[in-house]
């Protein structure tokens, strides 16, 4: 689980196959071409998702010999021709080209700063020093990038926002200068409910938004300040992300419509940078909460920081497999989930692979067991059904954002896509977690299926972390298709609350992005099985269906898929 997205895919790459794909966007979700699996065949292929075989798979793809299933590896290597095996093996056909992989271009980028970040005027001197202060990367495809003596602005929250009247770069121009720009979005803040979503993350709130918004203006460098509560993660996992090598897609700009240098700094670091500028810091964040803040030079400051690059360029791979459907197989429900984690690193407590278990080698089991019953179910699907895999999750959303800007099938016949991350091995749920929820009509294919399962529907409990922004089923929304990330999460069906917090929380401390999120023989997969089966009803029902899933009213993604239904 983690970062990042690229753009929209383009124009053309939509435009394919479109005739008559109007007549099919209706928001009825209810009208069926075919007769409903009967409660006897549903319970049939239900039960080949069992425990005994979440646990056989995900013991397999978390495996010690899979080397932490990091792109550009002998893991990824070993973890991608087990899953293409296993597809080949449950009878699943290949894509349109033959095979079950699908090339995505990426280039590693290991970057080295300068020990300093040196900050000079106001006759004022103040070295920032990496780690400690600042960590720095960059896009671009160059030995060595640079920002020397550019003057540093601070544009707020970095967003330009139209629909919610906001514009941070208003009147500035940042060619060639540095901006400092705060975690998160205006709504976080709490002062005013009425801002962007109030506590609940937008796109403009997460940290990719805003380099990318600092590189359409023209900045030669971007820094965000860091802050425990709004960014919802502390330093740690900065740095720890930082200070590691980077993937990222390869472009033919060779990266640079980017910024030549993105980082953070660390808050105590901003604040002395605000002070040097003769500014207090907690009166520029209380300034930049408010409606119609103005960016303002930090005082005739300047920045300069240099970055040295190692860069290799290699080929990873999504993995995919599909059912063909049986009357409408040219219309597609795709199941994804990441195959990619952080390989063999630091050693912690003596074990230096990182297997990454429950992220995500527990949607990947779940991902085969769905496969597995839809190859088992009596009755077939009429729509085709797509198991996707894909790499570079962990670096940013790299091969699902690959996926959806070059899609092995049209995203205007894509129906939807269900996408599975992190499911939780602590038992039976009585809850399911729809995170994003309010978005589409999904929430209510996956309410009945819960219904059926005896739980309940519960919106995400931490909107403001922007989790919907975090995992792969983002990269399909932001090019149209609705998409579902739901897992049970909140209530054990037997231990109550108390127990899943504290469970989550141990994860969250102990394992997440460490060695430690290993296979546990202990685990009780059932949650993990319940889940499963509970999507495998969700893909079950929509490929019975003629119509298309709809994004709610004033959805930001509804736009998009208005568009490349419409032929545009």
């Amino acid at each position: 689980m983690l970062h990042t997205t690229r753009s929209v895919a383009a124009a053309g790459l939509l435009g394919l196959a479109l005739a008559g794909c109007q007549s099919q966007s209706s928001s009825n979700t209810t009208e069926a071409t075919q007769p409903a699996a009967s409660a006897t065949e549903t319970a049939a292929s239900t039960d080949t998702i069992s425990s005994a075989s979440i646990s056989k798979y995900l013991q397999a793809v978390s495996s010690d010999e899979m080397m932490g299933r990091k792109p550009f590896t002998v893991g990824e290597e070993r973890s991608t021709k087990y899953l293409a095996d296993q597809f080949k093996q449950l009878g699943l056909k290949p894509g349109p080209d033959g095979g079950y992989f699908q090339s995505v271009p990426l280039v590693e980028i290991t970057g080295t700063p300068a020990a300093t970040m040196q900050i000079k005027g106001n006759g004022k001197s103040l070295n920032l020093q990496y780690k400690t202060d600042f960590v720095a990367f960059t896009q671009r495809e160059q030995p060595q990038v640079a920002v020397t003596n550019s003057p540093l602005v601070f544009a707020g929250y970095g967003v330009v926002a139209p629909e919610y009247g906001w514009n941070d770069y208003a009147g500035l121009d940042v060619k060639g200068k540095t901006v400092v720009v705060l975690v998160n979005d205006p709504g976080n803040a709490g002062t005013d409910t009425t801002l962007f979503k109030g506590k609940a993350m937008t796109y403009y709130g997460r940290w990719t938004y805003k380099y990318e918004e600092a590189a359409r203006q023209g900045a030669a460098g971007v820094l965000i300040v860091h802050d425990t509560k709004p960014a919802a993660y502390p330093w740690s996992v900065v740095l720890s992300g930082a200070i590691s090598p980077k993937l990222r897609a390869q472009t033919p700009d060779k990266g640079a419509s980017k910024c030549a240098i993105e980082g953070w700094l660390t808050l105590d670091a901003a604040k002395r940078l605000f002070q040097a500028a003769g500014q207090n810091y907690d009166q520029l964040y209380a300034a930049a909460n408010q409606k119609g803040f103005r960016p303002r030079p930090l005082a005739g400051l300047t920045v300069t920081a240099s970055i040295q690059n190692k860069l290799r360029r290699q080929t990873s791979r999504n993995v995919l497999a599909v059912i063909p459907g049986t009357t409408r197989p040219n219309e597609y429900i795709i199941y994804s989930a990441h195959w990619d984690h952080f390989g063999v690193g630091k050693a912690i407590a003596g074990d230096s692979i990182y297997n990454g278990a429950v992220d995500d080698g527990t949607g990947l089991a779940a991902l085969l067991s769905i496969a597995e019953a839809f190859q088992k179910a009596p009755q077939k699907p009429a729509r085709s059904i797509v198991f996707l895999a894909v790499t570079g999750e962990e670096q940013g959303l790299l091969g699902s954002a690959y996926y959806a800007q070059h899609p092995v099938f049209p995203l205007n016949k894509t129906v939807a896509d269900l996408n599975m991350d992190m499911l939780w091995p602590y038992g039976k749920m009585k809850d399911l977690t729809v995170i994003g929820y309010g978005q589409s009509e999904l929430e209510e294919y996956a309410r009945a299926a819960a219904k059926e399962q005896d739980r309940y529907i519960l919106p995400d409990q931490t909107p403001e972390t922007g989790m919907f922004y975090r995992s792969d089923h983002f990269s399909f929304a932001h090019v149209g298709v609705p998409s579902l990330y739901a897992s049970g999460g909140f209530e054990s069906r037997t231990r109550g609350k108390e127990y899943i917090s504290e469970q989550r929380q141990n994860y969250t401390t102990n394992m997440y992005h460490k060695p430690a999120d290993q296979f546990d023989p202990k685990w009780d997969l059932s949650g993990i099985t319940q889940d499963a089966q509970l999507y495998f009803r969700v893909g079950q029902r929509l490929a019975s269906e003629t119509t298309f899933p709809q994004w709610k009213a004033g959805s930001e993604f509804k736009g998009a898929r208005d568009k490349s239904m419409s032929g545009q």
